[in-house]
């Protein structure tokens, strides 16, 4: 049975090896070792196999039996596939969080945004990014929603990291400046609208760097 201390330590290897695969510093079909990681964290094994459960609850690797682990691929079916599902739940969050938007969160929600336009690589603008959404999600209430679209969240920035390794130019988000502009009017139509179209820009970004294989090879 694992510990609080031994949940606080797989959250933390999670997080760094989630970082790593989303970053590209570990391809795709790479295989994880459980006693190289349980090494370079100080750790039993007992916190690294529940840090590869979440790892997997992400769609960021897989496990094989008698094979162990190994960093996930993915297709532009699955690059669709997630761009659908974020499109379709994150509006189902900001309608629900409209009522319990206040002109701070808003605020904050503006900042995030600032930020993601003066950022200066793609990491920065990913973490500004995700921050935005968070901000106008979370009033919604719904932890369990929060936590899938999280998920894939996780999933898309994959995506984006892959697309835009080779080059990096800040966007200027005009959509989220048109969702905040709406919700500040209180036209939660026009925003969850803006929303899902602009979700969906991420399948389209992902769509152009190519299917990474479980070789890693596009």
């Amino acid at each position: 049975m694992s510990t609080a201390k031994d949940d606080t330590i797989a959250v933390r290897i999670s997080r760094t090896l989630a970082d790593r695969i989303i970053s590209g510093a570990i391809e795709a079909g790479a295989r994880l070792r459980q006693d190289h990681i349980a090494e370079e964290f100080g750790a039993s094994h007992v916190p690294v196999r529940e840090a590869f459960r979440r790892l997997e609850a992400q769609g960021l690797v897989v496990s094989e039996p008698r094979r162990g682990v190994r960093v996930a691929g993915f297709s532009l079916d699955e690059v669709r596939e997630v761009a659908e599902m974020r499109a379709a739940l994150e509006v189902l969050a900001l309608r629900n969080a409209a009522p319990h938007l206040t002109r701070a969160i808003l605020d904050r929600a503006e900042e995030a945004n600032r930020a993601g336009d003066h950022a200066g690589d793609v990491q920065a603008w990913e973490e500004a990014n995700r921050s935005f959404h968070r901000i106008i999600l979370a009033p919604c209430g719904m932890p369990r929603l929060l936590k899938a679209i999280d998920d894939l969240h996780t999933a898309s920035a994959r995506f984006l990291f892959s697309g835009w390794r080779a080059e990096w130019e800040a966007p200027t988000d005009r959509d989220h400046k048109t969702i905040l502009t709406a919700l500040r009017a209180g036209d939660v139509d026009t925003a969850a609208l803006v929303l899902a179209r602009h979700v969906q820009w991420t399948g389209q970004k992902g769509q152009k760097s190519g299917p990474i294989s479980t070789t890693g090879r596009r």
